[in-house]
């Protein structure tokens, strides 16, 4: 059984999404899978997304902070 997606790193889910995409574009795809390896990816890319977006405002945030202690 897969790690849930939110446990994982950021790191760690960019690599499976990686496998996942890579598995996809090759020749050994088992188009059995293909609906389960999808909806896997989209849940990596959401969290991953997710979490690019919230550091993105957590660091302009921090920057606004700087510019406005100057």
């Amino acid at each position: 059984m897969a790690t849930p997606v939110n446990e994982l790193s950021y790191a760690q889910a960019v690599g499976e999404l990686e496998q996942i995409l890579a598995l996809m574009q090759s020749d050994r795809c088992d188009i059995d899978k293909l609906s389960a390896m999808t909806r896997r990816a989209t849940e990596l890319l959401t969290e991953c997304r997710a979490r690019l977006t919230a550091t993105d405002q957590e660091l302009r945030t921090i920057l606004s902070q700087l510019e406005n202690n100057q």
